[in-house]
């Protein structure tokens, strides 16, 4: 079942000439394609990024949103969920940057992503070898520091100004670039 799309009602369908004006479905379409391709783009480099394994940059970014969103939409102070103030329970474990930020843990991740638990938990443990991800003796999971660092700077540098070039793109073809 497809879904409908509407344009919205402040879009105007540029004319391709002063005798002909596209249709608004041509216009979806092309709209439909450039973000097709970036976001082909944006995969291929997570897969290229994370050695050919798409499901790690979707599991580490479940646990970053669960560790960092909850606190930044106030969840965590509005219904006094206890956040963790982990530090490494060893000297040989990566520093955790997990002051303050809400724990998840491989079942909640598993529930979030609707992966199942033993890939979940296999995947986990990869982004533990990374150091992207640290685990406490009792299973709460935390972004580290190496983490947000390296993906932080990847998404400022690169994924925004793509973002940003293909929203431009994508108002143009709307007409809304006014």
């Amino acid at each position: 079942m497809s879904p409908t799309v509407q344009i919205p009602s402040t879009a105007r369908v540029p004319a391709a000439s002063p005798d002909e004006q596209p249709s608004a479905h041509r216009v979806l379409k092309s709209v439909a394609l450039l973000l097709a391709r970036h976001e082909i783009r944006s995969l291929r480099r997570w897969f290229d990024d994370f050695d050919r394994d798409i499901l790690l940059p979707i599991l580490l970014g479940e646990i970053a949103l669960h560790n960092i969103g909850a606190l930044q939409n106030g969840v965590a102070r509005r219904s006094g969920t206890r956040v963790g103030k982990a530090l490494p329970v060893n000297a040989e474990a990566p520093a955790a940057i997990s002051t303050g930020l809400k724990p998840c843990n491989a079942y909640s991740i598993a529930a979030a992503t609707g992966l199942p638990r033993e890939t979940v938990r296999r995947k986990i443990v990869r982004l533990i070898e990374l150091g992207w991800i640290h685990r406490r003796d009792n299973g709460h999971l935390f972004i580290t520091d190496v983490a947000l660092e390296q993906f932080g700077t990847m998404l400022s540098s690169r994924a925004l100004a793509e973002v940003l070039e293909t929203a431009d793109q994508a108002r143009r073809l709307l007409g809304q670039d006014d």
